[in-house]
């Protein structure tokens, strides 16, 4: 749930933990030396929520973030995901194994459903998440691709303290379920939150406040909703620098409404 109003928040709370505004996304990292410096480099420049998933790089995307952040610092959050092609029990058992391995943690923060399961019922997938919340390897559970009615079956099985979804400027199918996660106090994870090309009505904005275009995209996202937390994937610490300007950026309601 968010701490503070929408004007001059920067951070929204994961659980106890207040979490920068500005996540990563990590689907294309590779297990290099320049990428585990890159997210050591991430966290030292403020940003303290990471997202993975199992199958992101063929699993080297977990594999260096364990590199990097054995044991992860306090006060940072790193999330994953399984059951991407296959959710029952079986299947998201042994991923949450292979994840907790790969990112060299007893405690995976953040664990997502990474989409319902039309062969598997919603139900059973959320239960082996359930399963390890309550032997203590997963703090807190999410839910991944999934529309509102999905969100509150997933509430009756498991506490879901987030929700991702594809959503940006150009892509607002889910308004719905923004609207829901923030009236529930669930942080709500837009992926592919600069996936969309950006307008002139941005470009225009930008240049009135010295910014990118894709830095007012972000900021759009930021006032949206008090509980956004948008996750732009790069494999550069000056572009992940420029997407943390955001945080700086308020828009007027004429702006944002230009945008809307």
């Amino acid at each position: 749930m968010a701490e503070r109003s929408l004007r001059d928040a920067a951070t929204v709370t994961l659980g106890e933990t207040p979490l920068t505004r500005i996540g990563l996304g990590t689907n294309r990292l590779t297990n290099t030396p320049q990428n585990v410096a890159f997210v050591q480099e991430a966290v030292a420049a403020g940003v303290n929520f990471i997202d993975t998933a199992h199958t992101y790089a063929g699993g080297q995307s977990e594999e260096t973030i364990g590199a990097a952040l054995s044991p992860v610092p306090e006060g940072c959050v790193v999330a994953t995901k399984g059951g991407y092609r296959d959710g029952r029990p079986k299947v998201l058992r042994a991923e949450i194994e292979e994840s907790l391995r790969r990112l060299r943690t007893d405690t995976i923060g953040l664990y997502y459903l990474h989409k319902p399961d039309p062969e598997t019922p919603l139900e059973d997938s959320l239960a082996v998440i359930n399963e390890n919340g309550e032997q203590g390897r997963i703090r807190h559970a999410g839910v991944s691709n999934v529309s509102v009615e999905q969100v509150e079956r997933a509430r009756q099985v498991v506490p879901i303290a987030a929700v991702q979804n594809h959503y940006n400027l150009a892509e607002r199918t889910d308004d719905d379920v923004v609207d829901y996660c923030a009236g529930n106090g669930i942080v709500f994870v837009p992926y592919f939150p600069l996936r969309a090309g950006v307008g002139s009505t941005a470009a225009e904005i930008a240049e009135r406040h010295g910014a990118t275009p894709a830095q007012i995209a972000l900021a759009w996202l930021l006032r949206r909703s008090p509980t956004t937390l948008p996750i732009p994937g790069t494999l550069s610490i000056e572009h992940l620098k420029e997407n943390l300007g955001a945080l700086e950026i308020e828009l007027t309601d004429d702006e944002f409404e230009a945008l809307r």
